[in-house]
């Protein structure tokens, strides 16, 4: 019951602030698949566009970060831009092709610059300090974790080509939406797992340890990664 509770607490650590991305990236591809189901595509896209609309005007009005509504706003637009161009109402998830492959390719040169993009993501959430990450016994981990995300993003990726090759746009809706954020939590918590678990192999130095400059033998990272 510990464990449970520690991940859960990590979790709404990392997410935190993030209610607002999910609803603005979870809604639009929703309600365009409803009203396409029901109607037909220009209604899908003028639906799609409403809501993602009505998210900025809301967190306007309310004076909230308006960082996510205007991403998904803009990525409504350009999926609709898509639409458009390709005729078909499966170019609506265009876009997201473009920054999965984008996502997939980041993670590969950040690993191979021995800077992984999991260790900028845990940098940008917990501001802990930088040069830890880059520590030879903790590097290893992050490195690794970065290359699972990679696997993961790409076979994602892949699976979503290949329902848009075949024009299959309900299953591709459903599955754009299943592998969004509840993708994400899965691969959060497997890469929590297996980051302290590596770290622990590693034998590295803790955040604090790292600050206060100890010499080994370290206690190491107990929690967070």
């Amino acid at each position: 019951m510990g464990k449970l509770q520690e991940l859960g607490e990590e979790l709404r650590g990392v997410l935190s602030g993030q209610g607002s991305r999910l609803l603005d990236s979870f809604f639009p591809p929703l309600v365009f698949l409803l009203i396409n189901s029901l109607s037909d595509v220009d209604a899908a896209l003028w639906g799609a566009l409403a809501i993602s609309g009505g998210f900025a005007a809301y967190r306007l009005f309310r004076r909230e970060n308006l960082t996510y509504a205007l991403g998904g706003l803009g990525g409504t637009l350009l999926a609709a831009l898509f639409v458009k161009l390709s005729g078909s109402g499966a170019g609506f998830f265009l876009p997201g092709f473009f920054s999965g492959a984008a996502t997939v390719i980041l993670c590969v040169v950040s690993v191979a610059f021995n800077r992984p993009m999991v260790a900028w993501s845990s940098f940008i959430a917990r501001r802990w300090t930088l040069n830890w990450y880059w520590h030879p016994q903790v590097l290893p981990a992050y490195n690794e974790v970065t290359i699972l995300w990679a696997v993961a993003f790409a076979a994602r990726l892949t699976l979503e080509f290949w329902l848009y090759q075949q024009d299959a746009l309900g299953a591709l809706g459903t599955v754009r939406i299943f592998l969004g954020w509840p993708f994400i939590v899965v691969l959060l918590i497997v890469s929590y797992i297996y980051g302290l678990w590596r770290l622990a192999k590693l034998k590295g130095p803790s955040v604090e340890e790292f600050k206060a400059g100890k010499t080994p033998p370290w206690e190491g990272q107990k929690r967070g990664f």
